[in-house]
């Protein structure tokens, strides 16, 4: 929305630093960031009286965990209102990919909203339907992923490209919307599985966010692309501006989600930033480098896979619990040390990630 203040710009004073997209995604974060400082406690409050039990405590879940019991979910909103207040403020709103990667967000946020309600009304952790969730989630993802391949350039349109190798490219055709749907609805869930312990998936989302916030700024420059042999995405680079608003409203909801969380993420955020993670990557077309800078999520999300699948052939579990952050807790590791070693294996994944831009 600031973007059009360039209109009374002569080229040489203050509005004309709104054109730079560096510009608008500093004042995104810290509008993203003031709005989770001066709404979170509020918003904290309102939750708790509304909620009373607050969210539900697994009774088979790790013992360290029903001292959390009273406090309450649905944290998510304050992160996905300041990106979204932010990205609204701050980004060119004739913007494509903009509105594709919030339609996915918000869309999720919905998903997780209406599970994270069920589960304090019916004060279990049952919740929606699985299979609505996913239905749902299929639905929001398969419409992006067409929206996505509508507006990517006509040499990229419904390809598949592979980091580190220059020129390869893979003709996905009409599988690029299913791939898409399996990108955006398995790093939400990923994301939703993470969410285990305080502060846990929000710190990874949001070097993750940093990471493609940087992939997404250098596809979308045509020079940038060219220099470190990228494909080029023509508008894509606005996507920071979503990027450094995700952070922004992330780190104020860390300010309350750090131990003891005074507030949940909940599924309201987890499925939100985990969809928008996946929107993210098929709009810049890096759907593999994300597996590896999210590569934290998909090892939460195997353990789970692993686990259900041997139990139902064996009887026996691979894990002392699934996901696997709960493992180590019943391995008697104490939950800062789980979630400080799992930011610190987060960062270094991101790092690999960002030096396939420069490996070609």
């Amino acid at each position: 929305m600031l973007y059009w203040l360039t209109a009374l710009s002569d080229g040489g004073d203050f509005f004309n630093l709104f054109r730079y997209i560096t510009f608008r995604a500093g004042g995104a974060f810290l509008t993203a960031l003031v709005f989770g400082f001066i709404f979170g406690k509020p918003l904290i409050n309102v939750l708790r009286r509304k909620q009373g039990k607050g969210q539900p405590i697994r009774s088979d879940g790790p013992e360290g965990h029903f001292i959390k019991a009273g406090t309450p979910t649905m944290g998510g909103l304050l992160i996905i209102a300041a990106l979204t207040t932010a990205t609204v403020l701050w980004a060119r709103l004739d913007n494509p990919y903009v509105w594709m990667v919030l339609f996915v967000t918000l869309g999720f946020a919905l998903i997780g909203f209406a599970d994270d309600y069920a589960k304090v009304r019916k004060q279990n952790t049952a919740g929606v339907s699985s299979r609505i969730r996913l239905l749902a989630g299929l639905v929001i993802a398969g419409i992006a992923g067409y929206w996505a391949a509508q507006y990517h350039p006509v040499d990229l349109r419904n390809e598949l490209a592979f980091p580190v190798f220059k020129d390869a490219l893979l003709n996905l055709g009409f599988l690029f919307v299913p791939f898409a749907i399996i990108v955006i609805v398995g790093a939400a869930n990923a994301v939703n599985l993470t969410d285990g312990l305080d502060g846990l998936a929000i710190m990874p989302v949001m070097i993750a966010a940093a990471t493609f916030g940087v992939i997404s700024y250098f596809v979308g420059r045509v020079d940038f692309s060219d220099s470190l042999g990228l494909h080029y995405v023509p508008e894509s680079g606005e996507i920071l501006i979503f990027c450094a608003g995700l952070i922004g409203g992330g780190l104020g909801f860390l300010w309350y989600n750090a131990p003891p969380a005074a507030v949940f993420m909940g599924d309201t955020g987890s499925l939100a930033l985990g969809g928008a993670l996946g929107a993210i990557a098929v709009a810049t077309k890096h759907e593999i480098v994300l597996a590896i800078v999210g590569g934290l999520f998909v090892v939460e999300a195997l353990s789970v896979i692993i686990q259900v699948l041997y139990f139902k052939r064996t009887g026996k579990r691979v894990f002392l619990m699934a996901p696997i952050h709960h493992h180590y807790e019943k391995k008697g590791w104490a939950e800062p040390q789980i979630v400080i070693r799992f930011w610190i294996i987060s960062l270094i994944l991101a790092v690999i990630g960002l030096a396939t831009l420069k490996v070609r």
